[in-house]
């Protein structure tokens, strides 16, 4: 898809992922329309970008904020991508979890793109080309400790991926899911960046998984796409031979603890 001239709605605008790829689709000739919980984190990316824009300050995890999404896409004419890039983590062992954050994490890494997909869909069908793009995880295919409600959210947005796809075959909307290792932005706690230090996991910096986003875009029809090695190998490891998986990270599961106490 060639992304000059497209209007692209991009949730999760005002994150360090999200304004990364704001700017990277702004470069490419996109009109955006950008979704953000945080007023103020969507001000300033607004400030370094051009005024052809359109912010949507907006809580996407209740109706009346997706609302307000799909009313400005339909204000502005239609919508020829949806990119679902908001989300949120939490490093911890289930049994030290609040409800409360398991709901909301679910909500907002699940149901939100669930929802929104849902009810964009009809502007997205107008389109004689159209995508939808899911940010997943390599946790989406990998149930890692101290993650499991994260790997929960992810594993289901790549079921949800795969179905709407195969749902949408005899359409014009390309369906995507990409899915980064870890990543260098703010979504990480200390802990986590102690963890993946310790375990010697690469963090890839966010520049990295935006160019792999454009390329997608620009040279695929739609698919899934993970990112790192051996992150890939680690993907189909745990889908054939899952044990081998289990052993792995079961000698790492006292650092785990330790650092998710």
């Amino acid at each position: 898809m060639q992304l000059e001239g497209k209007t692209i709605v991009l949730t999760g605008a005002g994150g360090g992922m999200g304004s990364l790829i704001a700017q990277a689709l702004e470069a490419q000739g996109a009109r955006l329309i950008l979704a953000d919980l945080n007023q103020a984190r969507l001000a300033a990316l607004a400030a370094e970008l051009s005024d052809e824009h359109t912010c949507v300050a907006a809580d996407l995890s209740n109706a009346d904020g997706r609302g307000q999404l799909v009313t400005a896409c339909e204000q502005i004419g239609g919508i020829d991508m949806l990119i679902n890039a908001a989300g949120i983590s939490d490093f911890a062992l289930l049994e030290q979890q609040s409800a409360a954050k398991v709901e909301l994490m679910t909500t907002v890494n699940l149901v939100v793109p669930m929802l929104l997909c849902q009810q964009l869909l009809p502007l997205l069908r107008r389109r004689p080309e159209a995508a939808i793009v899911n940010i997943g995880s390599t946790f989406g295919s990998i149930g890692h400790a101290g993650f499991a409600t994260y790997c929960a959210n992810k594993f289901g947005l790549r079921g949800f991926t795969e179905a709407l796809r195969r749902e949408l075959a005899d359409t014009a909307i390309s369906v995507f899911y990409i899915a980064p290792r870890a990543t260098q932005t703010d979504m990480n706690s200390a802990a986590v960046v102690q963890l993946n230090e310790e375990l010697g996991i690469a963090m890839d910096k966010p520049e990295v998984v935006v160019a792999s986003l454009l390329k997608m875009l620009q040279k695929s029809s739609g698919g899934d796409f993970f990112l790192g090695w051996p992150e890939k190998l680690l993907v189909r490891l745990n889908g054939l031979l899952p044990g081998i998986v289990d052993g792995d990270l079961a000698k790492k599961l006292e650092t785990i603890k330790r650092l998710a106490g």
